[in-house]
């Protein structure tokens, strides 16, 4: 749908641009649960389980490493430059999480990164439609 959508100019707007949180972090490879969403949301380990999802989030991460900025940052200035994005949906519940999504869209990512963050990605079955 989203070449569709760029092609006659409709505008996407992301649901849940950090995967629940899994891209900031919350939750580990192992199975540890950072926070208190990534312990009491079991739709997400339905949602981002596979190894290759945390492949994605090691990516992110490195990244995030680089530029000296939180994970959440990467993965939202990533998005912020796909086309067709006009505004993601984020679901901030600390002042933090709005800080790293107004950042987000100062952060410049270089097309090698956009590239190395894309690399890992492997797309997912339609989920959560029951």
């Amino acid at each position: 749908m989203i070449p569709q959508c760029v092609d006659q100019g409709v505008g996407i707007i992301p649901w849940s641009p950090l995967a629940r949180g899994v891209l900031a972090g919350n939750r580990t490879r192992e199975g540890e649960k950072r926070t208190t969403r990534s312990g009491t949301d079991p739709f997400s380990d339905y949602l981002y389980s596979q190894p290759t999802d945390f492949d994605v989030v090691d990516r992110v991460a490195e990244i995030a490493v680089t530029h000296g900025v939180p994970s959440a940052q990467v993965a939202l200035a990533w998005l912020l430059r796909r086309p067709g994005v006009t505004a993601p949906i984020v679901g901030a519940t600390k002042l933090g999480h709005l800080e790293d999504a107004l950042a987000a869209e100062k952060l410049d990512l270089s097309d090698e990164e956009m590239k190395r963050l894309e690399e890992p990605y492997v797309p997912h079955p339609v989920l959560g439609h029951f």
